[in-house]
């Protein structure tokens, strides 16, 4: 099967409980036997939920063609890594996608690119697809949001170019100042940056797929048709009766532009 036109990917981050997330996970995942462009490989879906619901979520989803994944990942193979998760055991659980280097975390716990670039470099060696966020800490020109994200790029790809590692990445780019915002990001910047990025040069063997995730809702994939290869939704898509309308407007976009 081919790699579907639009990508849509949504984190719990610690929202939900864990019964909460099981209860969303079937929601979506009678969304996606249901569905036709999902069934027919047109529209791809992927969640990342918490660590500990991570086996009930494979489960779930086992009749589906919706990938999950962690919102994390360890930088290092194994060991004394108290409280982390490795590449491995995600893979072992059926995992195949690690969110990595979310706003959040830069800010929360303080990652910075050299950790970055080992996590990414070490999900690609085990076979995940990195989804990598990116994206300017203040509002700026699309010319000088897109040259910041290429260096944010070229640096967590350093370990893996290095290394000669080959795979898809989902670049989530996702402006910080956009996220929580009271306005969102125009969608002319949003356009404009990400036409940008779609044209980044990556190295050997590695697959940018640009997915935008700055406070993304209804109507957006339609907005910005042809300048993205999905979405990267947030609360919104909490409710699964919204993930459901992104998935109908996603749809409609590719019976539109076909």
């Amino acid at each position: 099967m081919s790699q579907p036109a639009i990508w849509l990917g949504v984190s719990l981050k610690m929202y939900f409980s864990y019964q909460q997330t099981l209860s969303w996970c079937r929601e979506v995942a009678e969304l996606a036997r249901r569905h036709p462009a999902i069934r027919q490989g047109d529209v791809g879906l992927f969640v990342l939920p918490a660590y500990p619901a991570l086996p009930a979520v494979a489960e779930i989803f086992a009749d589906t063609p919706v990938r999950f994944g962690g919102q994390d990942v360890c930088h290092a193979e194994n060991g004394a890594w108290t409280g982390e998760v490795s590449a491995s055991m995600l893979v072992e659980l059926g995992c195949t996608l690690a969110e990595i280097g979310h706003a959040e975390r830069r800010r929360h716990f303080h990652e910075d690119k050299a950790l970055i670039a080992a996590k990414v470099a070490m999900s690609l060696r085990h076979g995940l697809t990195p989804v990598l966020c990116i994206g300017e800490e203040q509002e700026a020109e699309p010319a000088q949001a897109i040259a910041l994200c290429q260096q944010q790029l070229a640096e967590a790809l350093a370990v893996a170019e290095q290394q000669k590692l080959r795979g898809t990445l989902f670049f989530a780019y996702e402006p910080q100042w956009a996220i929580g915002a009271p306005q969102p990001a125009p969608d002319s910047y949003i356009r404009a940056v990400c036409r940008g990025l779609r044209d980044l040069p990556t190295p050997q063997g590695v697959d940018l797929q640009v997915i935008y995730g700055g406070s993304a809702g209804p109507g957006l994939i339609q907005r910005l048709a042809g300048d993205v290869d999905g979405l990267f939704l947030g609360r919104f898509a909490h409710d699964p009766q919204a993930l459901a309308q992104i998935v109908d407007e996603a749809s409609a976009l590719l019976m539109e532009i076909r």
